[in-house]
């Protein structure tokens, strides 16, 4: 007889997990495996509210595996390390990205690029080496092998936490497209969790920003607040008209359907649209905008460990944080609805350590 997520393993563990479809979460009681040899232990601070996360909890991706305990961008403190791990010691802040594991023998992990192994095991509902699911950071203790553990700056708040989804997930197309250069001028579509760390981090590159937008009541926000250059309406023809070819490359962070048509106009000769973004439909793409420009059109998904934390130094150094509402654990359904209306700027942060009670 299988058994219960309670006795699975030796150490007691406490969160927030989702039972079935209707995504709601409640109290859990689970257990952690024992820290083994290459792991670090940690107690969970903060913890962000990812829109993965409701996609997951209600099985909208057709791979949920409950009880689910969400949560792939959380942040605490080493309470214990195994006997062979040499980059962190006890009372060491650590953070734990979207991978607990994979391969790290095909070409992709040896190049450091371990969020594009087949085999890799996600943060949560998935089945980790020893057949057991993997429970993430709405909870208050995390063992991780130390490889998929990233070094927290002293300097960077915990409630940044986001950084390890939201920022990685923008920063790593930047850097790998070559759009981190002083001069670039970079479109960023959509302005959410995902859209306002893509202008942090174009803007500390030295890039010229444009926020790409359907509304215009987000250009104060997006010129005022975040620093970005300008603001384009993408339903304003008029605007679309007078921007294009102005633009060497593009985020689009949009997950609602949307067309790359309009968008590939405003790139230059040898430009670049970039996706992050992964909206229900197929897109349609016609090969004629492409042609006229030499046009590329690519995809980016979160990085890898060693980029992670080049990441996180470069947030820290640079003052980069995203934008957050910290709020209890006991909200967490709450924000969830709201998250489902897009009702918050820009990220949901849970305060994990002070509100998770047993």
């Amino acid at each position: 007889m299988a058994k219960s997520p309670e006795t699975e393993h030796p150490m007691k563990a406490f969160g927030f997990a989702a039972r079935d479809t209707s995504g709601i979460l409640s109290p859990f009681n689970f257990s952690r495996r024992a820290t083994g040899e290459k792991d670090v232990q940690f107690k969970v601070m903060y913890c962000g509210v990812c829109h993965s996360d409701l996609h997951m909890l209600k099985n909208e991706w057709g791979m949920t595996q409950y009880p689910i305990v969400p949560g792939h961008e959380f942040v605490g403190v080493v309470t214990e390390v195994g006997t062979k791990v040499d980059k962190f010691k006890i009372g060491n802040k650590v953070g734990v990205g979207c991978l607990v594991g994979s391969c790290r023998q095909c070409e992709d992990c040896v190049n450091d690029l371990e969020n594009y192994c087949t085999k890799q095991i996600q943060t949560y509902s998935s089945i980790y080496y020893d057949g057991s699911v993997t429970y993430g950071g709405y909870s208050d203790i995390m063992v991780a092998d130390e490889h998929f553990v990233v070094r927290w700056p002293e300097n960077l708040p915990m409630e940044a936490a986001p950084l390890l989804c939201a920022g990685i997930t923008t920063y790593s197309p930047l850097r790998h497209f070559e759009l981190d250069k002083p001069g670039k001028h970079v479109g960023v579509v959509g302005l959410g969790g995902l859209g306002h760390m893509a202008v942090k981090f174009a803007k500390a590159f030295g890039a010229k920003v444009t926020v790409i937008s359907t509304s215009i009541g987000k250009k104060d926000e997006a010129i005022g607040r975040l620093g970005a250059d300008a603001f384009l309406v993408s339903k304003d023809p008029q605007q679309m008209k007078a921007a294009v070819k102005t633009m060497d490359g593009i985020i689009d962070t949009v997950s609602a359907n949307h067309s790359f048509v309009p968008l590939l106009m405003l790139l230059k000769t040898n430009g670049k649209l970039i996706t992050v973004g992964a909206p229900e439909k197929p897109q349609e793409l016609p090969a004629f905008p492409l042609l006229m420009g030499r046009k590329t059109v690519a995809g980016s998904a979160i990085g890898g460990l060693k980029e992670t934390q080049e990441m996180v130094d470069f947030a820290a150094k640079n003052n980069i944080t995203p934008d957050v509402e910290v709020i209890p654990m006991e909200y967490v359904n709450t924000a969830m609805e709201r998250l489902l209306k897009a009702d918050v700027k820009y990220r949901f942060v849970l305060d994990v350590a002070n509100t998770l009670k047993a």
